[in-house]
């Protein structure tokens, strides 16, 4: 069911509401109905910016919730998801969180969508001591040292470093090795944070960095970015960027013919199916992060059922056909959240808590433990080189192959092509 709300006002009294909706997931059965739903609320960017990425992570909540009444709920009651349009503003989620918290009376609260989004959130949950999962916020924790924060973003114990770990890993292992570095990203939060660790493993590896520099989030024109970087002609250029510089700087370093011996790194945006059929084979050679791929090596028990349900339904939402970046850690951290209910038997935040700190989960993303700062216990930030893609059909993409794991070790499932051999 659906409950919608209005912004309005009266006297000297402002109530404000954001277009929402509460939904229960999934068709418990008559006996569940008897019981009163577990609640788990959240703010989703399902308008703005980030809507794309949300509306996909959404549809994997969903599923999950399904899955799970289906299944009889959560200790034996069934489970209700309450969510709004944040309309990615982080202005937005305090208000969200504490609705969610004093009016719909929630029984647990999950993450936005991303890291801008999610900080502003951990004030109230610190205040409450609520435990709290995030989707994608990069070392939210390293400002707040929170005891019951964990991400689900798999970068590891250090996640500045972690972040570009696996790129510069592998440029280090070729023959000859890459020696000069140039570093470019936009001046936001997320960029910032990326190069500030990828500027600590160069020194570790010692490259040299010849470019180091930022643009204005707005910049359309990336051509004398990729210029300015031509000139000092780098072995490695890293790129730190949101979806429309990603396209911008890939279209840019085309078209003035860059040419580096490995280019890629940081790149938001090549993870999805849209931008990867719009690119083409403008992407082989370019190695990149990702959080999963289709290689046999990620083949986790759960993962192949899950798309089964994804696919047909995105399709038909039309949202990425292919949910390869968000949706299996969106679904995955909600089933971390479960297992800990379910573990202790008790809804009480702190033995939660208590229990995810402590406690391995297995989940269709594979296996997920934490360290002491919430984050992952262990790196499985993936880094991949896009190989072989001859049209950039949608099916083309959903195949082995096509976007080849190259670190951590353990899921590697080829190697790198080496040096970049140019655009097509």
């Amino acid at each position: 069911m659906k409950h919608t709300g209005k912004f309005w006002f009266g006297g000297w009294a402002l109530a404000v509401w954001f277009v929402a909706a509460s939904l229960l997931a999934g068709f418990p059965t008559a006996a569940q109905a008897a019981e009163k739903p577990i609640k788990i609320g959240f703010s989703m960017a399902l308008t703005g910016g980030l809507a794309a990425g949300g509306k996909a992570a959404l549809l994997a909540m969903q599923i999950w919730a399904e899955d799970v009444n289906k299944k009889g709920g959560l200790l034996g009651r069934p489970v209700e998801l309450v969510f709004y349009d944040d309309q990615t503003k982080p202005a937005n989620v305090p208000t969200i969180y504490t609705k969610l918290l004093d009016v719909d009376k929630v029984d647990f609260v999950v993450s936005p969508y991303g890291t801008n989004m999610t900080a502003p959130a951990m004030p109230i949950v610190m205040e409450r001591k609520l435990t709290f999962i995030s989707l994608f916020a990069l070392a939210i924790n390293e400002k707040f040292n929170y005891p019951y924060y964990f991400g689900s973003m798999p970068t590891g114990p250090k996640p500045y470093d972690d972040w570009s770990t696996g790129f510069f890993e592998v440029a280090a292992a070729q023959n000859p090795k890459p020696r000069t570095v140039a570093l470019v990203g936009a001046d936001a939060e997320y960029p910032v944070n990326a190069l500030t660790g990828a500027r600590k493993n160069i020194q570790k590896h010692g490259f040299r960095i010849v470019y180091d520099k930022r643009y204005p989030p707005a910049t359309t024109d990336y051509t004398p970015i990729a210029r300015a970087i031509k000139a000092v002609n780098p072995d490695i250029v890293y790129v730190a960027s949101y979806p429309p510089d990603t396209v911008g700087m890939i279209k840019a370093s085309k078209e003035v013919n860059l040419k580096p011996k490995i280019f890629g790194g940081g790149m938001v945006g090549l993870q999805f199916t849209p931008i990867q059929q719009n690119l083409g084979v403008a992407l082989n050679g370019i190695v990149n992060y990702h959080t999963w791929v289709p290689e046999p090596t990620l083949m986790f028990p759960g993962i192949g059922d899950f798309f089964k349900k994804y696919k047909p339904r995105a399709v038909a939402e039309k949202l990425d056909p292919l949910g390869y970046y968000l949706p299996p850690l969106a679904y995955a951290y909600l089933e971390v959240l479960a297992q800990a209910i379910e573990a202790t038997k008790s809804l009480d935040q702190k033995m939660v808590g208590e229990y995810i700190r402590k406690t391995e989960f297995s989940t269709i993303a594979g296996k997920i433990k934490f360290a002491t700062n919430g984050e992952w216990a262990k790196s499985r930030m993936l880094m991949t080189q896009f190989q072989n893609i001859k049209s950039g059909d949608l099916e083309e993409f959903s195949k082995p192959g096509k976007m080849v794991v190259l670190s951590p070790e353990e899921f590697k499932s080829g190697k790198l092509i080496y040096p970049f051999q140019g655009w097509k």
